[in-house]
């Protein structure tokens, strides 16, 4: 059994249905690979097969892990830390921790155009990003300066969460 520090906690997710189709493509590559891998009747050659066959498969893997680890993101904060977890298998991950934070803020409307599309993302103007759809999301101000900001659902009980948290820190 695992215990929680002590205080509120607050978990949320987003998710992004749009992603699977992404990641149907890549398997669409990936069996189209394996059908030329198969079928190999290719009368210029066995370079250009197998640099077609090698082709499928990377694409494939890229575009199928690529978006699959962004199809959903859980955000999870407690006491001492803001967690973010990518995907099926929690990666990427991000672990910011709360004495690091000097503010958080509830932004109503996040959108992939603001950001240069899904996933995890970095512009110098506006510092680091997750994100997995459009819709509301928090940020938080470290005490460097730089911004995090990620998309998911009920974004303003986690600011608030969060600030209760920084404000006891503060004490």
């Amino acid at each position: 059994m695992t215990g929680h520090p002590p205080g509120p906690l607050w978990t949320g997710r987003a998710s992004n249905r749009a992603q699977w189709l992404l990641a149907a493509a890549g398997a669409a590559c990936l069996a189209l690979g394996v059908e030329l891998a198969v079928d190999a009747s290719w009368t210029s050659g066995t370079v250009p097969l197998l640099m077609s066959v090698i082709g499928c498969f990377a694409a494939g893997l890229l575009i199928l892990f690529g978006t699959l680890a962004f199809v959903h993101v859980a955000v999870t904060v407690d006491s001492r830390a803001v967690e973010v977890r990518c995907g099926h298998i929690g990666l990427p991950r991000r672990t910011i921790r709360l004495a690091e934070v000097t503010s958080a803020e509830f932004v109503p409307r996040i959108t992939p155009q603001h950001w240069g599309g899904w996933g995890y993302r970095w512009r110098p103007e506006r510092g680091t990003a997750v994100i997995v759809r459009r819709g509301e999301g928090l940020e938080l101000r470290m005490d460097d300066g730089k911004l995090f900001t990620v998309t998911v659902d009920d974004a303003e009980n986690a600011v608030r969460v969060i600030r209760t948290h920084l404000r006891a820190l503060a004490h």
